[in-house]
């Protein structure tokens, strides 16, 4: 089984740290975010991943090269304007070939691993098989209706939910999808929609299977998400690298980088990116920051240089 890392969003909900650092590879718990989706396909016995870049591309490609730390090998495709998942994962394939192959959100960071949805779409012979998982606020997703463990419709963000069964970032396809994907059109927001190329095949025929995840699953596309991921991987505590300078108060759920020059009277909840040198009067709280920081007080706050974004 091969693999497919959608890698190319610019992440502006992040910025302006974004504008600096392509998303997937801003550090969680001081190792790139990317490094968790590797752990996870490796797990699931890929050794080959496509890795879908955008304008981000340059400093993709220095970062991984053509091998990760976790011994798989790396190839790239680029997706060169946004116009949905769909659409991005169509540039992978020329890459993935006939082979069966995981399509994995690069943002998304799972608690525990995803052998048991790899081993159904395995055994089982389906088409696909979707990560689903049962959530509180389904209509903020895409949401699996299902008989069985077979998915019979999708609908994105329905104002009323007819399951709980959020669609939770990662997808096993074969071959037949491609074949969607060539007569997929565009959504009412002008983006090619990876449920609709599943809903396609479901209608089609195919056996669409949904895999229920248990385990904690997060997206860190926004500031919120970022920090409780954080808070997440380091289990409440801190840390701080040694090769960091640090004069304040340590507070729960902080994560500081190497090379770092941090001055404030109180940190907590808070992640400081490798290099960051930080001068404030006042406490630091919920933010992420680097570069050349300097401001009074940080509070829910996105932070790179003097520019500074408050976000409560």
């Amino acid at each position: 089984m091969k693999a497919v890392i959608l890698a190319a969003g610019m992440g502006t909900r992040l910025y302006p740290v974004t504008q600096v650092i392509p998303k997937p590879l801003l550090p969680l718990a001081n190792r790139p975010t990317l490094d968790y989706a590797f752990d996870r396909l490796k797990e699931i016995g890929v050794q080959d991943v496509c890795v879908v870049v955008g304008g981000n591309e340059a400093a993709m490609r220095d970062a991984l090269g053509d091998k990760t730390g976790n011994g798989l090998t790396v190839a790239y495709a680029r997706q060169p304007e946004a116009k949905g998942l769909a659409h991005a994962m169509s540039f992978a394939k020329d890459l993935v070939g006939t082979d069966d192959f995981c399509m994995y959100l690069g943002d998304a960071v799972y608690s525990e691993s995803l052998t048991g949805a790899a081993e159904r779409f395995r055994s089982s012979g389906c088409a696909n098989l979707n990560l689903v998982k049962a959530v509180p606020d389904p209509s903020r997703f895409g949401v699996a209706n299902v008989d069985g463990d077979r998915i019979v419709r999708l609908v994105e963000k329905p104002k009323v939910p007819e399951s709980n069964l959020a669609m939770a970032g990662v997808y096993f396809f074969r071959q037949p999808i491609w074949d969607m994907l060539e007569d997929l059109q565009p959504s009412a927001r002008g983006e090619y929609e990876i449920t609709d190329a599943i809903q396609m095949l479901v209608d089609r025929g195919h056996d669409v299977r949904a895999g229920v995840y248990t385990g904690e699953w997060f997206d860190t596309g926004t500031l919120d998400s970022f920090l409780e991921t954080s808070a997440f991987l380091i289990g409440g505590g801190t840390l701080i690298h040694p090769e960091s300078d640090v004069d304040a108060e340590i507070g729960q759920n902080v994560v500081i980088g190497p090379g770092c020059k941090v001055r404030a009277t109180r940190i907590e909840n808070a992640v400081v990116l490798p290099g960051a040198t930080v001068e404030s009067d006042g406490a630091i709280h919920r933010s992420l920051i680097g570069g050349n920081a300097s401001a009074t007080e940080f509070v829910s706050t996105i932070a790179m240089g003097s520019d500074s974004r408050r976000v409560d």
